[in-house]
């Protein structure tokens, strides 16, 4: 995926990333070592560090840190899906559950 448009920045906040489920379970199966917090300015955090992403148009590219070169399509605001490495959405989204607490 190329550039979509403008450089722009996510909603602050902290961010958790979950499979879909299904009828007979859990309704999202939260995914271990993929929730992130976005901190300002160009800038997230994880539990194994920090790092920078850009935002161009609805795509979201993680530039370096933990996440370094995972992509996401911004769904709309505080909803996002991951995009795999062929281009293609896969079943991941990752959705803000709430401002930061410091």
């Amino acid at each position: 995926m190329g550039a979509q448009g403008r450089i722009g920045l996510l909603d602050q906040g902290h961010y958790v990333c979950a499979l879909p489920g299904d009828a007979t379970g859990t309704a999202w199966i939260e995914q271990e070592g993929k929730a992130f917090a976005i901190t300002g300015g160009s800038s997230y955090r994880t539990e194994r560090g920090a790092g920078t992403y850009l935002l161009e148009g609805k795509q979201v590219t993680f530039t370096r840190g933990p996440l370094k070169g995972m992509m996401l399509l911004k769904l709309s605001s505080g909803l996002l899906q991951e995009v795999d490495k062929g281009g293609k959405l896969s079943r991941l989204r990752c959705h803000r559950t709430g401002p930061l607490s410091e």
